[in-house]
């Protein structure tokens, strides 16, 4: 937990396979207006896992967890802001938990992901070789060919974070997404939202953001010319369009 301690709360929820290191661009500024926590999902970054068997996990299962963590924080309601998986999980709360929501940021996201087989293959293959084989692949579809030739460095920064992923904690939150679809459920978001999409972006697409937007009453939408990692490869974009939309 960083920032100004009576400031309005603001959660952060990272991608898969990462940590909340991921938001090290926005501190700054995040910090400058709000009291910022920073959620690792189970068994990423410091959130261990106890050695054992992956379990049975939900996005309302992760969902459960951040508001743990602000239920021992004594918070009662926050901004959330989630990237990726982190998006899906800040819609799981707004949709089942509307009074902890004040404003929602949904950046890179979907109310539903891959066909489930994706996630199987996923799923056996961190089982059977570990995480490597799968994360291998990651800069690319993070980050633009662009960003990766002028800022290797800050690619190089974001794919240390992929060490500390726990092989169980990275299968329950791929089992995670193998199941959500909370397209019926847009319907049900009452707080202001914010939808960030990239025109590169090859994980989730324009039109998953476009269906977020559409979905949600009164979302706005804004698309940035990154890949996955908006708000890494545009960084003070993303940051400035999140500040001034939680501030508005």
């Amino acid at each position: 937990m960083s920032g100004r301690n009576h400031a309005p709360a603001l959660v952060l929820l990272h991608p898969l396979g990462a940590s909340s290191g991921t938001w090290q661009a926005q501190l700054p500024e995040f910090e400058r207006f709000f009291r910022v926590i920073r959620v690792d999902l189970r068994g990423h970054g410091d959130s261990r896992l106890k050695d054992g068997a992956p379990r049975a996990c939900t996005v309302q299962d992760l969902a459960n967890d951040a508001l743990g963590v602000l239920d021992a924080l004594r918070i009662d309601r926050a901004h959330w802001c989630g990237l990726s998986i982190g998006g899906v999980i800040a819609l799981q709360v707004a949709v089942t938990a509307p009074r902890r929501v004040l404003r929602l940021g949904l950046a890179n996201t979907a109310a539903v992901f891959s066909p489930p087989s994706i996630w199987d293959e996923r799923i056996e293959t961190a089982r059977t070789q570990g995480l490597a084989p799968l994360f291998a692949a990651i800069p690319e579809r993070w980050f633009s060919a662009g960003f990766r030739e002028r800022e290797s460095a800050e690619v190089e920064r974001v794919k240390s974070l992929l060490a500390d992923t726990q092989v169980q904690g990275y299968i329950e939150a791929c089992s995670a997404l193998r199941e959500v679809d909370l397209r019926a459920r847009l319907v049900d978001v009452q707080a202001p939202t914010l939808v960030i999409s990239s025109a590169q972006d090859l994980a989730t697409s324009i039109e998953r953001a476009e269906e977020l937007a559409e979905g949600i009453s009164g979302a706005d939408l804004l698309v940035l010319d990154a890949a996955h990692l908006s708000n890494v490869e545009q960084a003070v974009e993303f940051t400035t369009a999140v500040v001034d939309f939680l501030r508005d």
